[in-house]
């Protein structure tokens, strides 16, 4: 369905809105609201290519002021480090923003169902986060792209009423039909949320040239529009994630991963051990330490290769 939208629309020699067709901001404002609870307008409303364009220059598109902190999780995906090094911000590693000096900080990152850990932060720490970055006039962007991806917690995102109060003034939430769609390729995101950000990011994003295409677009509203192949992803996702635990029962131990497409793993011992013993045997993870000093004896497993090669590694793995 979502391959004959693209399709559809390849008859595309027009440069495409940097802003989305009005097709598209509206899938997104009627999604926000099925899916996540939350009331948005179209003028709130950034198409992205993937949401790591956005993670990577988010700061760079905000013009944060260089020498600024950009606070982002203690163990974390290694691009919004990167994206406030490109904006000649100082990337700072926390596991409580508001614990920093308010006036140093231009932009808090949070990832809720996080990258590595599959950790989901619960509504009331969102709140808590998103009113002190309010008092203090500090824009929160939320990274929520595994958020419809839960499996032993249900995500809440930042726009939820039972975090932003019903407002977006301060926050803005990044989503990605990567995983929900199995669209990596497509490269389609989005964003949602504050409208002075949401304006400020469109008009430097126009200058950049970062236009989603055009058929891509439509494809996304197809997207949007249908729960039923979330639910067969889920369903395969799910399927692989009991044969891996079940696999690494004997002599693992999983941690956190309520969420997202990871499991979170430790044997309690230096994170490279662990990642070699697990290659000698033909199974290839990422070592915690790529995701900062925290993750130094776990290792991230992803439930993302196919069904086949999860099959063997459960086999080998027995």
């Amino acid at each position: 369905m979502v391959q004959q939208a693209l399709r559809d629309a390849a008859d595309a020699p027009g440069y495409p809105l940097t802003v989305g067709t009005p097709a598209l901001r509206e899938a997104v404002v009627q999604w926000v609201q099925r899916r996540l609870g939350a009331t948005v307008t179209a003028a709130e409303v950034v198409p992205s290519i993937g949401s790591k364009e956005l993670v990577s220059l988010l700061p760079t598109l905000l013009g944060l002021e260089p020498g600024t902190q950009v606070l982002l999780p203690a163990t974390a995906y290694p691009t919004y480090d990167v994206g406030a090094r490109l904006a000649g911000c100082e990337p700072v590693p926390t596991d409580d923003p508001t614990a920093h000096d308010p006036s140093r900080v231009s932009l808090v990152w949070l990832n809720s169902p996080s990258n590595p850990t599959g950790a989901v932060t619960p509504p009331e720490e969102l709140a808590r986060v998103v009113a002190w970055a309010r008092e203090h006039g500090v824009l929160v962007a939320s990274d929520e792209c595994y958020l419809e991806l839960g499996w032993e917690a249900a995500p809440v995102s930042v726009l939820h009423p039972s975090v932003s109060g019903g407002s977006t003034d301060g926050v803005l939430a990044l989503h990605s039909l990567s995983k929900r769609s199995n669209l990596a390729g497509y490269r389609a995101g989005f964003a949602v949320g504050d409208r002075t950000a949401v304006a400020t990011v469109v008009e430097a994003r126009k200058h950049v040239g970062l236009l989603p295409p055009a058929p891509v677009q439509a494809a996304v509203v197809a997207a949007l529009g249908d729960d039923a192949h979330v639910q067969a992803q889920r369903e395969v996702y799910a399927a692989r994630r009991t044969a891996l635990q079940a696999a690494l029962r004997d002599g693992f131990r999983v941690d956190r991963s309520e969420a997202g497409l990871y499991l979170w793993l430790t044997r309690d011992e230096d994170c490279w051990e662990t990642t070699t013993w697990l290659a000698e045997r033909g199974v290839l993870v990422a070592p915690g330490a790529f995701y900062g000093d925290a993750g130094a004896q776990h290792v991230r497993m992803a439930l993302t290769a196919t069904d086949e090669r999860v099959a063997a590694a459960v086999a080998r793995l027995a």
